[in-house]
């Protein structure tokens, strides 16, 4: 079921998608967290992704993005102040403090294997079951697509080839060269100039509430892609609609 709240939009001519939330499940690392965290694993990869997000806020409003790292590097050390934040836990639970957390010898040695076996499986996200029918349907419909992402190139490749997308999107945009994150005006224009088509010719798709009032805010006709039955942010406006899943976006393109 999808809501409309812009009854007359013009007719779009391309989608651009979000990648993390919205093409790939960032919540799939969450069966190798439990694992190695028996008891802490979706909580951990819940505050993984929460900081992770504070992290790209923090390094674009902060003195004019001169502390700019790229998102690989912010996927890292927010995985590692989410385990210590695990382990602080624990230990306030009453176990053994085997660790001085804020050294990094003690920490590698305790936690640096966990650490890469999880951002190796943050290169292979879980991709949301229907992705793949509804890009094979707009390749079809001859519909111009693309990702625009936070995420850094190699990043953005591993997962697209991982999920089976390559040769389904016709631009894949990161930030990176930018350095600045959305939801900064600079990084949604990196969408008009990737596809020569203006924002509000375009469908800018995201499961991340705030990704799609950033990209309403700044023209975009937007999809939000609620697959948790979560209420919009309280700013006062709305995307252009609202859908269950990814099969929304082709209400826009009629066949």
């Amino acid at each position: 079921m999808t809501q409309n709240s812009s009854p007359h939009p013009a007719a779009p001519r391309a989608v651009l998608f979000d990648a993390y939330g919205t093409l790939f499940d960032v919540y799939s690392v969450g069966q190798l967290a439990e694992a190695l965290f028996p008891g802490h694993g979706q909580a951990l990869s819940v505050l993984w992704r929460d900081k992770q997000i504070e992290y790209t806020r923090l390094v674009t409003t902060s003195s004019h993005g001169a502390h700019y790292q790229p998102f690989s590097v912010l996927t890292r050390a927010a995985l590692i102040y989410a385990i210590k934040k695990i382990a602080i836990g624990a230990y306030s639970a009453g176990a053994k403090r085997e660790v001085d957390l804020n050294s990094k010898e003690d920490f590698q040695a305790r936690h640096g294997d966990q650490v890469e076996r999880l951002l190796a499986q943050y290169q292979h996200l879980s991709a949301f079951p229907e992705n793949l029918a509804v890009l094979r349907e707009l390749k079809g419909r001859g519909i111009p697509t693309g990702i625009l992402s936070n995420g850094d190139a190699p990043m953005l490749h591993a997962a697209v080839q991982s999920a089976g997308f390559a040769g389904l999107l016709d631009h894949v945009i990161s930030v990176d060269p930018i350095r600045l994150y959305k939801t900064d005006p600079q990084a949604y224009a990196l969408g008009e100039q990737a596809t020569g088509f203006k924002a509000e010719q375009i469908v800018f798709v995201s499961s991340n509430a705030w990704d799609a009032l950033g990209a309403t805010w700044y023209g975009y006709q937007t999809l939000w892609v609620n697959r948790y039955q979560l209420p919009f942010e309280e700013l006062g406006t709305q995307p252009t609609r609202v859908g269950s899943s990814l099969r929304a976006v082709l209400e826009f393109f009629p066949a």
